[in-house]
C-alpha cells in the first residue's frame, strides 16, 4: 500500500522526498487509529468462583455414651417401641429420659439412654444424674420400621453398628416372684426358640379372650412393630414385661394398671397369616420361654 501511494504521488509531480514524508505520516495515523486487541480479564471469573460447598453435620446426639452400661445406639430400622421391648422399659420413659418430643424422630447412631437417671450428690458440682443400670445384659435385636400413632419412631437411613449391650446387675430380691398364669386356653402351636420365635404361639378363635399373664400396667397398646399386629405389652416390675401379639381388639389403654386373668384383648390375625395369640415374656429386655414360667395345664 505504501509503494502504490508513493508511485501515485510521484506520478502527479510530488518531488520523491515529500512522497515519503507524505506516505509515513499517513501510516502513523493509520496505526495510530487501529483499535488495540481486546484482553480477557479472568481476575474477575477467578474470584468470582465460589468455592465447594462442605457440607457440615452436627455430631449425632450422645455419641459420648456410645457402649456405656444403660445406653443403647439406635440402627437402622429401630423405633421407639422396639428398642423399649428389647430393653425392658417403657417407650414413654426413654423419651422422657432422653428428651424426645417427637417419637418418630430418631436417628441412626443416636444414643439414647435406656435406663432411669437418679440423683447423685456430689462434692464438687452438687447434684447431678446418673444411669440406673439394672438387670442382665440386654439382647437386643435388629427390628423392621415401622410407622404407628403416637409411637412408632422410624430411622429409614443406612445400616449402622449397635452398641454392645449394657452390663446389667442382678434383679432386685423378690422381682423373679411373679404369679403367672396363662394367656389363653388354646393349645401351644409353636414353642420358643430363641432365633426363630421369642414366644409361644398359642390357637384359637377370633374374638376368644386374652388375659393379663400377671398384675402390671400397660407401657404400650397399638400397633406400632411391625409383625406383631395389634400388640399389648404389660410392665409387671423392673424385670419382667409381657407382650400379647396379633389381637383383633385392644381393650385396655397405656398406663392403665390391670391384674391377673382381666381381659385384655380379643385374639384376631393382625399381621399373621392365621388366627393366634403370639406371647412373649422378656425378662430385662431379653426374651424367654414362657412354657418355664407359666404353670402346668
Amino acid at each position: 500500500m505504501k509503494m502504490s501511494l508513493l508511485r501515485e504521488l510521484r506520478a502527479r509531480g510530488w518531488s520523491y522526498a515529500m512522497a515519503i514524508v507524505v506516505v509515513g505520516v499517513l501510516a502513523g495515523c493509520a496505526s495510530s487509529s487501529r483499535a488495540p486487541a481486546p484482553v480477557e480479564d479472568r481476575s474477575a471469573i477467578r474470584h468470582s468462583t465460589a468455592p465447594a460447598q462442605v457440607e457440615v453435620r452436627p455430631a449425632v446426639t450422645g455419641s459420648d455414651n456410645a457402649g456405656k452400661p444403660g445406653y443403647y445406639t439406635v440402627r437402622s430400622g429401630d423405633t421407639l417401641i422396639r428398642i423399649a421391648l428389647e430393653t425392658g422399659q417403657n417407650w414413654r420413659d426413654i423419651a422422657r429420659w432422653n428428651n424426645i418430643e417427637n417419637a418418630n424422630l430418631i436417628e441412626v447412631g443416636q444414643v439414647l439412654r435406656v435406663v432411669a437417671p437418679v440423683a447423685v450428690i456430689t462434692e464438687s458440682s452438687g447434684v447431678v444424674t446418673r444411669p440406673v443400670v439394672q438387670g442382665s445384659a440386654v439382647a437386643v435385636a435388629a427390628g423392621s420400621a415401622a410407622s404407628a400413632p403416637r409411637a412408632a419412631a422410624s430411622a429409614q437411613v443406612a445400616t449402622a453398628p449397635a452398641a454392645p449391650a449394657p452390663s446389667a446387675a442382678p434383679a432386685s430380691a423378690g422381682e423373679d416372684d411373679v404369679a403367672w398364669g396363662w394367656p389363653t386356653t388354646g393349645s401351644v402351636v409353636a414353642g420358643f426358640d430363641e432365633q426363630r420365635n421369642k414366644g409361644l404361639d398359642i390357637a384359637g378363635k377370633p374374638g376368644d379372650p386374652v388375659l393379663a399373664t400377671a398384675d402390671g400396667r400397660v407401657v404400650y397398646a397399638g400397633a406400632g412393630l411391625r409383625g406383631y399386629g395389634n400388640l399389648i405389652i404389660l410392665k409387671h416390675n423392673n424385670t419382667f414385661l409381657s407382650a400379647y401379639a396379633h389381637n383383633q381388639a385392644l381393650l385396655v389403654k397405656e398406663d392403665q394398671a390391670v391384674r391377673k386373668g382381666q381381659k385384655i384383648a380379643e385374639m384376631g390375625s393382625s399381621d399373621s397369616d392365621r388366627v393366634k395369640l403370639h406371647f412373649e415374656i422378656r425378662r430385662q429386655g431379653k426374651p424367654v420361654d414362657p412354657a418355664k414360667y407359666l404353670p402346668p395345664r
